[in-house]
């Protein structure tokens, strides 16, 4: 009876130590040592020696034991945000997903995304798709609405008004124009006077949109539906090489108008095309601008003489980019500064092969066929 009691709790000792010593993990689909070891905060090299009898390859469904650390592998919260460890290392395209979001989310560049899965350069992105996801990558979630939040919500109607853009009534309602646009999926292009929106926003917004359009004592000109983006709405002068169009809210309105371009990325290239039915190079800065009603000239010619030429290494986001691709004598192809980053240079633009993409300067084609960068706002 003695015996057995110790043999008992020597088994009970042996579980217990085995169960805060080690973790066990069922592998999943796309899951590596590495994704594995950055999940739970441990080297690869400890869950290789936790498991000496395990295949090089991986099988799907088999289990591994990991080292306890004590740590909180799974979920880390902070300010509201939770970031989860992306375990599977592939990602489901969703409808209207770009791969610029997608970098977003797992916090990597477009170019790891499209060296970790060559297709995306000549077929794009298709729903449904499985993409794989860089190990080192980790999905931000998005803020879970809490009740208060959601009863803070309110509907506003608005009437647009002669000389009200997308951009200065997103700015008044506390929006961006991809909020804007994906309440109202029907606006394309300039807004109609006389069109109705309906914009969901939170209560505190709406009543200071309302309370500032009553005493029309607005102090920022971009928030004013009579004078928004005036100094903009005007058709740049394809004659004039030093025309730069100046605004109250620079670094906001450059942020706006990339992220307006890279909700294209995966659109197809047209000849002649301004739409997201497809776009020519020039077509797509023409239909970004546009959308903040700033009017370009219609090719990448005469679009490389507005604004003023800059050098590479001056260049910022919201700066045009130009190439004389193919050989070509004369420019022929343009872009818009998406990053600079040690003197690379990254842009959105309509390729001929790809449709709307970014593309980098460190590229051998492109770093052969640049020519000027020029700065029209500021």
């Amino acid at each position: 009876m003695i015996f057995r009691l110790v043999v008992t709790l020597l088994f009970f000792s042996c579980s217990v130590f085995s169960q805060e010593k080690y973790l066990k993990h069922t592998i999943s689909k796309g899951e590596n040592i590495t994704i594995i070891a950055k999940k739970y905060g441990v080297k690869p090299k400890a869950i290789i020696e936790a498991n000496p009898n395990a295949p090089k390859i991986l099988k799907l469904n088999s289990v591994l034991l990991i080292p306890n650390t004590n740590q909180t592998t799974t979920v880390i919260a902070a300010t509201n945000e939770t970031i989860v460890n992306n375990t599977s290392g592939t990602h489901e395209v969703l409808a209207k997903e770009t791969l610029w979001g997608i970098s977003k989310k797992y916090n990597v560049s477009v170019e790891d995304l499209k060296k970790a899965n060559p297709l995306l350069e000549t077929e794009g992105l298709k729903i449904g798709q499985q993409i794989a996801i860089p190990s080192n990558a980790v999905a931000i979630a998005e803020k879970p609405f809490e009740n208060n939040q959601i009863a803070n919500d309110v509907e506003v109607v608005v009437e647009v008004l002669p000389k009200e853009t997308k951009y200065a009534i997103a700015k008044r309602y506390g929006i961006t124009v991809a909020e804007l646009e994906k309440q109202n999926p029907f606006i394309k292009g300039k807004l109609p006077v006389g069109y109705v929106l309906k914009i969901r926003t939170t209560k505190e917004k709406a009543d200071a949109a309302a309370a500032s359009a009553t005493s029309q004592e607005i102090k920022d000109p971009l928030m004013a539906p009579e004078t928004a983006l005036a100094d903009a709405s005007v058709k740049i002068d394809s004659t004039s090489t030093n025309t730069i169009v100046k605004f109250s809210n620079h670094s906001d309105l450059i942020n706006q108008l990339i992220v307006n371009a890279t909700e294209n990325i995966g659109t197809r290239y047209r000849s002649g095309g301004t739409t997201k039915a497809g776009f020519d190079c020039s077509g797509l800065m023409i239909s970004t601008f546009s959308n903040f009603d700033i009017k370009l000239p219609r090719s990448s010619i005469e679009q490389s003489r507005i604004g003023m030429v800059v050098t590479s290494d001056e260049a910022q986001k919201g700066d045009l980019i130009f190439f004389k691709t193919n050989g070509r004598r004369q420019i022929n192809h343009v872009g818009m500064v998406v990053e600079v980053v040690d003197g690379e240079i990254k842009f959105v633009h309509s390729s001929t092969h790809g449709g709307v993409m970014i593309s980098s300067t460190k590229e051998a084609y492109y770093q052969r066929a640049f020519s000027q960068v020029n700065r029209v706002l500021q």
